[in-house]
């Protein structure tokens, strides 16, 4: 789909940049670049709480297009960047490192994050359950959640540098995560927490999943004075372990310190995995440019994954419409047989309701006549009596109990 300039510059002044980008499924910082691109001017920060206030800038007119300048943009195409200036050093000393206004210093689905897990649960083995789970897939210990904040910054930011929009998307499953180092060892309860919405990376057309976890290893701990300790920490003292080896020991799993970078297809149907390990803590720091040079790599055979997919579910789902239909006329025709059959049921009942009321009617007849040579107070108590059981019945008029039948179809 693509839009044009005029249609962006109406958009952005109609509503904030957040909900333009979420709409386009980019983020704000992306299609900022965009507007820049197409040279479409766009509200300047704290606009909006100024128009609230009534003393809003005027909008500035679109300007027209120069030969050769973009006049649309479309949804999964990277905006091209203006060339940057070189600054030209000065003598004197160093100044600190300048951010370019293109690149923020933190990436907007960073933003409130670190005080989101500052306020969370803690698991037993050391992981951190923040409270809000409309956050940025991190899943680490209190110790690590420094560094992986900060590592996931500079990789999200690193991907909006080459073209692809990181951002928390919905409409998207997130598979249950292994921490384990080892994922064939045979242990139970481990820790999960997952957010309420997967943290996504768009290449193109194609979205993959991103996971940032401190991976769990198994540890040796040594009961020591009412207290488990490392084993490994007291090797560091001989003296130490001599003196408690007597105490008994036990394996627990608890967060590596070492992180895990986790790739996946959040398209339903899809199985496409990768992850990228530490073997030493920070290792992954040095390896961003590789991971997001694979990422793209990757793309063209996720979209065959996903095309297949897509082609199987449409498969799986002509099968179901097919079997629907079936369903629904087996069922009609259950349902036609037994309309039937209770309309037939129901009209023999009615006979024979019929035939008896016919009968009783005979006999209250008779009666009747009986009575009529009865002296007149006898008479009387006697066809009271007559109509009060003739009451109880609901007379021998056919037509009235034909009426009550009800053809098949009338069901």
């Amino acid at each position: 789909m693509s839009v044009t300039r005029e249609e962006l510059y109406q958009q952005v002044w109609a509503e904030p940049m957040t909900k333009v980008a979420a709409r386009y499924g980019v983020s704000s910082s992306f299609l900022a670049r965009v507007y820049e691109r197409l040279n479409v001017p766009r509200p300047p920060n704290g606009y909006w709480s100024q128009l609230k206030a009534g003393k809003a800038p005027q909008k500035p007119e679109l300007p027209p297009a120069k030969p050769g300048d973009d006049l649309e943009w479309s949804r999964g195409e990277t905006p091209r960047r203006k060339p940057r200036r070189r600054r030209v050093a000065q003598p004197g000393p160093p100044r600190p490192k300048e951010t370019s206004g293109e690149r923020p210093a933190l990436h907007e689905v960073l933003v409130g994050a670190r005080e989101h897990f500052e306020k969370s649960r803690v698991t037993e083995e050391g992981y951190l359950k923040p409270f809000k789970r409309l956050v940025v897939d991190v899943f680490t210990s209190k110790d690590q959640i420094d560094y992986a904040l900060r590592l996931a910054n500079q990789l999200f930011l690193l991907l909006e540098d080459r073209g692809h929009s990181v951002v928390l998307a919905q409409s998207y499953s997130r598979p249950d995560l292994d921490v384990r180092e080892d994922a064939k060892a045979q242990r139970y309860g481990l820790p999960k927490w997952s957010p309420s919405r997967p943290t996504v990376v768009f290449i193109g057309k194609v979205v993959i999943g991103l996971t940032l976890y401190e991976m769990m290893e198994e540890v040796e701990f040594r009961w020591v004075k009412g207290k488990y300790v490392r084993v490994d920490s007291l090797l560091q003292c001989k003296r130490l372990l001599h003196d408690f080896d007597r105490e008994w020991t036990s394996m627990r799993d608890v967060a590596s310190g070492r992180l895990a970078l986790r790739a996946y297809s959040p398209r339903y149907g899809v199985s496409w995995e990768k992850e990228w390990k530490e073997a030493k803590a920070g290792e992954l720091s040095t390896k961003l440019d590789s991971i997001v040079r694979e990422l793209k790599k990757a793309a063209p055979k996720i979209a065959e994954l996903v095309e297949e997919a897509e082609r199987k579910a449409e498969i799986e789902r002509q099968k179901w419409e097919i079997q629907r239909q079936q369903w629904e006329r087996e069922e009609a025709e259950r349902r036609r047989v037994q309309a039937h059959k209770e309309s037939r049921e129901q009209i023999l009942n009615i006979i024979e309701q019929w035939a008896l009321a016919s009968r009783i009617e005979s006999f209250f007849e008779s009666v009747a006549a009986k009575a009529a040579g009865l002296q007149d107070e006898e008479r009387t108590a006697i066809l009271q009596r007559l109509e009060r059981a003739r009451a109880l019945f609901g007379g021998s008029d056919a037509m009235g109990w034909f009426r009550k039948w009800k053809l098949a179809e009338e069901r």
